[in-house]
């Protein structure tokens, strides 16, 4: 049945608001950014004159060369591991139907209920044990575990709602398990994948507190973290502030519009899955 013009009118009103009101934080952020350093930035008022010196005084004064780099290099090892192990995990809990998967699938809805707040003290001690702490290697370690419930999570639930008959026609033919994961059920699951891989990214490059407490060394750390630190040394320069904040959430961006067709079509699938 189709909709009626007021229901249309008051659906596109009400997701145009939203969508205002997301985007206009980001918008004062971007005007103030080219606001000459140390000037007054009041509300939406556009600078005058423009200026892109914010961003490479911003760049030097926080080393987000180096805080880039060591960001992309975490990300760039979380990803592919939470990823693929989520997507194994998925696949063994919704297909295979494994020895005590019931309680396997809980234990991992629980894990998403416990907060990175209350596991970063005790995991910091734990891995300062085995020689883990300001090392690459811990930090990917503690972001894979802290990111493998919902990933599980997220994975069985597409393997499920894939119709059985298609994972029944390949056992027929001979197909083994490792077989009708990799040439039947991953060729049709990228939507679901790459949405995964996407959030797995946003939340690495996001992660603060993790990564502070595991990492001592400044050179180590990533851009989050490093404009914590910006902000306490130029807390009242708002222009150079606000081309920090834009040079920290660049990738993100870049990223998602990268991915934006797979990523869209993933989140839509599991809502109608849902």
């Amino acid at each position: 049945m189709r909709e009626g013009a007021p229901v249309t009118v008051l659906r596109h009103g009400t997701l145009g608001l939203i969508t205002v009101l997301v985007l206009f934080p980001f918008l004062g952020i971007a005007l103030a950014a080219f606001h000459p350093t140390n000037s007054q930035v009041g509300g939406l008022s556009l600078p005058d004159p423009w200026s892109w010196e914010n961003f490479r005084l911003a760049w030097e004064a926080g080393n987000f060369d180096r805080l880039t780099r060591s960001g992309l290099v975490i990300a760039g090892c979380v990803v592919p591991l939470t990823v693929c192990f989520a997507t194994l995990a998925g696949y063994a809990l919704s297909v295979l139907g494994v020895w005590g998967g019931r309680v396997l699938s809980l234990g991992f809805v629980l894990g998403l209920t416990l907060p990175v707040e209350l596991l970063v003290i005790a995991l910091y001690f734990n891995l300062r044990e085995v020689g883990l702490t300001n090392t690459y290697s811990g930090v990917v370690l503690a972001e894979v575990a802290l990111f493998l419930p919902f990933g599980v999570y997220w994975m069985q639930s597409h393997f499920a709602g894939v119709p059985r008959e298609l994972v029944e026609a390949a056992r027929v033919d001979g197909a083994r398990d490792s077989a009708v994961l990799v040439r039947v059920l991953l060729p049709i699951s990228w939507p679901a994948v790459t949405t995964l891989a996407v959030l797995v990214f946003m939340w690495s490059w996001n992660q603060f507190l993790l990564v502070l407490v595991m990492m001592q060394s400044p050179d180590m750390r990533t851009a989050p973290t490093g404009l914590g630190l910006f902000v306490g040394q130029y807390g009242t320069d708002i222009p150079l502030l606000s081309a920090a904040s834009l040079i920290v959430i660049a990738p993100i961006v870049v990223v998602y519009l990268l991915f934006q067709r797979s990523f869209v079509n993933g989140i839509t699938r599991g809502a109608v899955k849902g």
